[in-house]
């Protein structure tokens, strides 16, 4: 009699440990989810015109951006083929020769916003400054950018401009081509994230 009692107690004691143990894993897990905030439409324009020459400038608008708001931590991948030119030859250069995007087929940032706090943006657009790395062609480099950030309700936008050199992370430019194309490419990224 004793033991089937002790028997019926240990099986109540396990069901009881998963009746406990399982909204807590959900939890944790609805927990975790809302620590970070993606958007797959942020918005990178690239841009390495010479004046008095044709413009090279690209977009791609399907990158994902997400922004953990509680440390600051952010993270963005682009997939290079994803840019788009004003002329079809120009992405095709851009994907072939410069990119080599079938070897290297995305960018990508992670960094961390200094001195972030969400509880602290507004409507009005507020300094912030991003350290990070930029991986891109097999290369990775140091990053430093101011970003524009503001909260409207539920969404924060980031805007961030900067400029990396073509040479740091050993992109090739034709010397027949060098005279139309900047070494120096200006970025600018536009995440909206709710």
């Amino acid at each position: 009699m004793e033991s089937g009692w002790i028997i019926r107690t240990i099986i109540q004691n396990k069901n009881m440990k998963k009746i406990i143990i399982m909204p807590m894993i959900l939890a944790s897990f609805i927990v975790f989810s809302q620590e970070k905030i993606v958007t797959k439409s942020a918005v990178i324009t690239l841009e390495a015109s010479i004046p008095s020459f044709q413009p090279v400038a690209g977009t791609n608008s399907s990158v994902t951006f997400v922004l953990n708001p509680v440390t600051g931590e952010v993270a963005s991948l682009a997939l290079l083929k994803g840019f788009q030119f004003e002329m079809a030859l120009m992405e095709e250069h851009f994907n072939e020769n410069y990119m080599e995007t079938d070897k290297y087929p995305k960018a990508i940032f992670r960094g961390q916003i200094e001195g972030f706090d969400i509880k602290s943006l507004t409507e009005d657009y507020k300094d912030y400054i991003i350290r990070g790395k930029l991986e891109l062609h097999g290369k990775s480099k140091d990053i430093k950018a101011i970003a524009k950030i503001t909260k409207t309700g539920p969404r924060i936008t980031i805007i961030s401009d900067f400029a990396v050199n073509a040479s740091d992370f050993s992109i090739p430019i034709p010397a027949l081509i060098k005279y139309k194309l900047d070494d120096r490419v200006k970025v600018q990224i536009i995440a909206v994230l709710k």
